[in-house]
């Protein structure tokens, strides 16, 4: 029998497992103690429990399923984690340092199907979905690193922005979310996480009716359909006309904020003019649209470039002239390989050259 990952069940979830295994349900409480404000690293740990149920949760669950590869720390204290699963697959996961608190980029892929040219993630094929307990084992591997530090510091935000789309692995990305979520259990604040997606229409319209108060983000990267077909396969399926339908629906059901990322690449989608069309598009829903412009780090194996930092400012003064909120976001660990999945593809290339010499 092959094992689930602890971590990959809810609260109720566990709860019923118990009742089906002849326990009190409220046995779910207490594990979810041990797990997430205990942080154990296994169920023999667990002392209010019988020896004969933590057998059997030993029989039929594992505990972590990630194993640390490598760790590369930055001077600004950001953190980038290459973990290995079970299956041997590779897996980056990074912590990051703000001024309102710790801050994890999860990852929900196993490479990426969207096919972004920009983008080092999509270097690698979408091979599988993750576990609900892959991604959650994410969050408690570094909160536990954390504790072992000593400075009781704890992961506060959470960002779903790592390897892959998690709009196409909604159902585990949305399990994950509440078990984190879990006021018993880490009780990080829905409005405390994000979930960025290149833009799945149909899954933006289901997020939408969640009842959820998660963030929103969406990839744009470009002002028009020909700029964004050109970087981003996804917008041929989903055009921004469709795209924009769905945030409109999202936006009057949850009247909440959307972020807009624009990644900024010289020569393709930073011109004044582009600025201006990304203004008058966002101008309807204006009040409710932030953008984030993201320097670019650029990837060997593409040929883009960061835009000029005077590009950057006149892009951004002509959104905030058109009353567009934004920001430059801020590069965190600019020298451990900071684009997203450029760890993992460097060391996979490495993995492959081992072998085949």
């Amino acid at each position: 029998m092959e094992k689930e990952s602890i971590y990959g069940l809810t609260r109720e979830q566990l709860g019923a497992q118990f009742l089906e295994w002849g326990e009190k349900k409220f046995r779910a409480d207490q594990v979810w103690q041990w797990l997430y404000r205990k942080r154990v690293s296994s169920f023999q740990e667990m002392t209010n429990l019988s020896d004969a149920l933590r057998q059997r949760m030993e029989e039929h669950f594992t505990f972590s399923p990630l194993k640390e590869v490598v760790v590369q720390r930055a001077e600004d204290k950001t953190t980038k984690f290459l973990f290995q699963l079970e299956d041997d697959s590779m897996i980056e996961t990074v912590l990051m340092y703000h001024n309102y608190g710790l801050s994890v980029c999860v990852t929900t892929q196993l490479g990426c199907n969207i096919g972004c040219k920009f983008c080092a993630s999509g270097l690698l094929p979408k091979q599988r979905d993750l576990t609900t307990g892959e991604i959650t084992a994410q969050i408690m591997y570094i909160q536990r690193y954390l504790d072992q530090r000593g400075e009781g510091e704890k992961v506060s935000h959470i960002v779903v922005m790592g390897i892959g789309e998690p709009f196409d692995n909604y159902e585990n990305v949305m399990r994950f979310i509440r078990i984190v979520n879990d006021d018993k259990g880490l009780a990080i604040g829905a409005r405390h996480m994000t979930v960025s997606t290149s833009g799945l229409a149909p899954k933006i319209r289901e997020f939408a009716r969640e009842g959820i108060q998660v963030n929103l983000a969406v990839s744009l990267h470009a002002s028009n359909n020909d700029v964004r077909s050109s970087m981003m396969r996804i917008n041929r399926k989903y055009p921004m006309e469709e795209l924009f339908d769905a945030i409109y629906e999202y936006t009057r059901l949850t009247n909440r904020r959307v972020t807009f990322e624009h990644i900024m690449i010289d020569g393709v989608n930073d011109s004044p003019d582009n600025a201006q069309e990304l203004a008058d598009l966002l101008q309807p829903m204006r009040k409710l649209a932030y953008v984030n412009l993201i320097p670019y780090n650029p990837v060997p194996e593409n040929p883009y470039r960061r835009s000029k930092p005077e590009a950057i400012t006149q892009f951004f003064d002509i959104l905030m002239q058109n009353n567009i909120n934004c920001v430059v976001r801020k590069e965190f660990g600019t020298e451990i390989e900071a684009a997203c999945g450029q760890l993992r593809s460097q060391y996979e290339r490495k993995r492959r050259q081992r072998v085949s010499g």
